[in-house]
């Protein structure tokens, strides 16, 4: 019994949750302007947890051919056979609708809405449409990654804002040059699958240029909360360190690729790693800067 509810908590991809609840919970605190109800933060980040651990679970479902093709992913549950196909779409539906019903009763229905958006575009638009027909598939399809941004501020608010327009924009452009040096790493991967990630298709000095683009837009974006009046000194200086530091790194990586390095010593996986603690430090800041003004 231990190992399949152990599958079952894979299929929702805990790791990758945190990382959407990294960018819900302090959108709350901003909305607050302050410390918001504790029993909101409680629902919303577990109505949060449901929703993206079945688009998760729907998105193994679908991808479960490829998954089996791919080094990194041959160990899913439904892969191994730990979990049946329909087990895993039950799975999954369930956690739609039961994410979908909690937000409405427990937070508001605007974020129930928001909530079940992001489930059906990372599972219809992206998995079954973009990802294996298009090198803009984490593009466009990252726009699911961007609405618990949306979804924080809903559940303080009960509307939107341009404060969260700012910061839905800041993950829009994060999510590529995050996720492109990782698959720069395990291209063979989605070339094996036949996954047109824009590595596959591209030479690395091609999305060396892109990753390098992106971060400055996302760089740019970032700074205009300040000036629009929704933070003060302490989040624009995290910001302009943090965005500093990530142009930094994307940078050099552009000029490893432009000098037709290649393996280990592209070092591509230090701007991935270094993006996780950029969007957790810059959301941290978005949480701790109202009270600091």
């Amino acid at each position: 019994m231990g190992p399949l509810v152990m599958g079952f908590v894979a299929l929702t991809k805990p790791r990758i949750i945190e990382l959407l609840l990294i960018t819900t919970v302090p959108v709350m605190f901003l909305a607050e302007q302050g410390v918001p109800n504790l029993w909101l933060v409680l629902a919303t980040c577990f109505g949060g947890y449901l929703s993206a651990g079945g688009a998760n679970a729907l998105n193994m479902w679908y991808d479960r051919d490829i998954d089996a093709l791919m080094e990194r992913t041959r160990s899913r549950p439904l892969v191994t056979g730990l979990i049946s196909p329909t087990e895993g779409l039950v799975f999954g539906v369930s956690l739609a609708v039961i994410s979908t019903v909690w937000f409405g009763l427990l937070v508001n229905w605007l974020s129930a809405a928001l909530s079940l958006g992001a489930l059906l575009f990372y599972v219809v638009v992206y998995t079954m449409i973009l990802k294996r027909r298009t090198a803009q598939n984490i593009v466009w399809g990252g726009i699911a990654g961007c609405l618990p941004v949306l979804i924080g501020w809903s559940s303080v608010t009960n509307s939107m804002s341009w404060a969260a327009v700012i910061l839905f924009m800041v993950i829009f452009f994060w999510t590529p040059p995050h996720y492109w040096p990782l698959s720069m790493k395990v291209k063979d991967d989605y070339a094996r699958a036949q996954v047109p990630m824009l590595p596959v298709i591209a030479s690395n000095k091609v999305v060396a240029k892109q990753i390098v683009l992106y971060s400055w837009v996302m760089v740019g974006i970032s700074l205009l909360l300040q000036p629009l009046g929704y933070t003060g000194w302490f989040y624009t200086a995290v910001a302009l360190a943090t965005g500093g530091f990530w142009l930094w790194e994307a940078h050099a990586l552009q000029a490893r690729a432009k000098a037709g390095v290649t393996g280990a010593k592209l070092k591509e996986m230090r701007l991935f790693h270094w993006s996780i603690t950029y969007v957790s430090l810059l959301f941290v800041a978005v949480a701790v800067d109202p009270f600091l003004r």
